[in-house]
């Protein structure tokens, strides 16, 4: 007797449905599996064949009798223990153990070898994707049931091992009478915003003022910022600080974020609510950062998205991986070819760097004398590339901070709640303007629709042509001094582009020998 089932796997950030098809018939007990399996999948035999007799249910390969399960479409890989579940079901039905109609179910978890139901990772990208196709029920562990429960429409049932499964499908069942753990779906409203994940508030913060205000403008615009200065002068603590400003995601971006959390295999929670906050040391490879391996997947850059990627020893990460940055900064997505796979990962996120201002850390402090020599200071420099230091819209420098501040117990600024509140006031601006687009902040306006969104007086536009000629400006940076002018405006509350917005956004951009 042959049995179909439906499963799927995440190849990538992509769902793929899978069939899983079993065919049961005499001869020399056996149990093969075909349809490019991987070591996890071919292992799956013996895990099922475990977990079945421990779950006490009749095997259906008693006697002689042989199994040959086949996994659907044959020419893509099949990998991990995400199929377990399907194909047990599948087995129960060919050998029927079960009956019940398979049409739009899906099914997936892995088998411990008690029965019990092991939690999977990419859930959410395929219920997403099972809703695409028209399925209308999800089996799964129950560990997943929360995170797969975001999506509306598609009724998610969470179990904890085999037999509640089995036991819920089989028609002969007494409907009433089954272990149903129907999940409920989260409410798209009231998403709270866990301002206590954060540690640092700007308020803590001695001084600075300058740097404040850069981290204001790259959140409330989503622009990049790279800050510079002596050593312990606060640099890592503003970009901690950065999160706490940020606005909450939205529900779709929820469930991009969490989706990509889930399929990298790190999500610890049901749901993403806010920004994620990215900081891999400065010795992490090529491929932990921008993605990649045999097949490909997310690294930090694609964890970032939709977040803040803090890249503190800006200068000291390889040469390799701050080249990668090029297209992400300026594209929002990252392209990752390898001999088995090419994928386009998401990656807007805004890049907060730190870095000195040369191997030692004093140039330019008057309390004490740089220590490196001419060679060492023009390699420390070169390891930023003029195309990246361009993409960075914001240089702010992190200068000593006096002690008495230290030492006094007044507050020493506003608090990332008030700084947060003109944040929000300006990307509320911004989903007003860019209403009916794809874009979402003032950094993500092209070239071409700069004179739309961000148009220039005749008097702004003079200036910002004479200040490009004279700082020798490329056409990015000219660009993106505009786009930051008009986040600046946004704060501000202003309709148009001023001459003093021009000013500030202008007296961002990187000095020589900074």
């Amino acid at each position: 007797m042959i049995a179909k089932v439906y499963s799927a796997q995440v190849t990538l950030l992509r769902a793929t449905i899978i069939e899983v098809e079993a065919d049961i018939g005499k001869g020399i007990r056996s149990f093969t599996i075909v349809g490019l399996p991987d070591k996890a999948v071919g292992e799956a035999k013996d895990r099922i064949g475990a977990a079945i007799k421990n779950s006490g249910i009749k095997s259906p390969l008693a006697g002689n009798r042989k199994i040959v399960v086949s996994l659907a479409p044959a020419d893509i890989k099949k990998e991990g223990p995400i199929f377990d579940l399907a194909i047990a079901i599948s087995q129960l039905v060919a050998g029927d153990i079960i009956s019940f109609n398979p049409e739009h179910k899906l099914f997936l978890g892995e088998l411990a070898l008690s029965g019990n139901l092991r939690p999977v990772k990419g859930v959410l990208a395929i219920v997403q994707e099972a809703k695409k196709k028209g399925f209308k029920e999800i089996y799964l562990p129950a560990e997943n049931a929360g995170e797969a429960a975001l999506i509306k429409e598609i009724s998610i049932y969470g179990f904890k091992s085999l037999r509640e499964v089995a036991e819920h499908v089989n028609e002969k069942k007494d409907p009433e009478s089954l272990p149903q753990k129907k999940i409920q779906k989260q409410p798209e409203t009231k998403v709270l915003y866990k301002m206590d994940q954060y540690a640092v508030d700007m308020a803590d913060i001695r001084g600075q003022e300058s740097a404040k205000r850069g981290m204001e403008i790259a959140a409330a615009g989503g622009h990049n910022l790279a800050m510079f200065g002596p050593p312990g002068t606060g640099k890592t603590m503003l970009a901690k600080a950065v999160p706490g400003i940020l606005p909450p995601l939205n529900f779709e971006h929820i469930l991009e974020v969490t989706s990509i959390f889930s399929v990298a295999g790190i999500l610890s929670e049901d749901l993403i609510t806010s920004p994620p906050f990215r900081s891999p040391h400065h010795t992490s490879s090529y491929v932990a950062l921008v993605g990649g391996g045999t097949w490909p997947k997310p690294g930090e850059i694609t964890l970032a998205h939709r977040g803040v990627l803090f890249l503190d020893e800006f200068p000291e990460f390889d040469k390799r991986v701050i080249e990668a940055l090029r297209q992400p900064l300026e594209d929002r997505v990252i392209h990752v070819s390898r001999a088995k796979g090419s994928v386009a990962f998401p990656a807007n996120f805004i890049l907060v760097a730190a870095m000195n201002p040369c191997p030692c850390g004093n140039k330019g402090n008057p309390a004490k004398d740089c220590t490196c020599n001419h060679n060492a200071l023009a390699n420390y420099q070169r390891k930023l590339s003029g195309p990246i230091v361009d993409r960075i819209d914001i240089w702010v420098e992190v200068p000593q901070v006096d002690y008495k501040k230290l030492t006094d117990d007044k507050p020493s600024g506003e608090s990332s709640v008030s700084i947060k509140k003109r944040v929000l006031t300006a990307r509320n601006i911004q989903k007003e303007r860019f209403e009916g687009t794809n874009l979402n902040t003032n950094s993500d306006i092209s070239a071409k629709d700069l004179k739309k969104y961000a148009p220039l007086s005749d008097k702004g536009s003079n200036l910002l042509t004479a200040s490009a000629e004279r700082l020798n400006l490329s056409a990015r940076a000219y660009h993106r001094i505009i786009k930051l002018a008009r986040t600046i405006a946004d704060l501000e509350g202003a309709q148009n582009i001023l001459e003093n917005h021009l000013l500030e956004a202008i007296q961002y951009r990187p000095r020589a020998g900074a």
